[in-house]
């Protein structure tokens, strides 16, 4: 849960520049497996999509006013 706390407490722009960090990230290891290079971390893939899914919940709870506006 600390990972979510640390998000929640992020400001919007440093969450939109997260998002774009961590899309442009999965897209380069998806790349990589793609082009049969060998992985270092095989669930780093997992963790990012679940990173990203997390910004998005949050960024549409402070749109929708539930959320903890910082």
């Amino acid at each position: 849960m600390k990972r979510v706390e640390e998000l929640r407490k992020m400001k919007d722009e440093d969450l939109d520049k997260r998002l774009s960090e961590l899309r442009l990230e999965l897209l380069k290891e998806q790349g990589n497996i793609k082009t049969g290079r060998p992985i270092k971390n095989p669930g780093r893939i997992k963790q990012i999509k679940k990173t990203i899914a997390r910004i998005l919940t949050i960024k549409r709870e402070r749109k929708e006013g539930k959320g903890k506006n910082v």
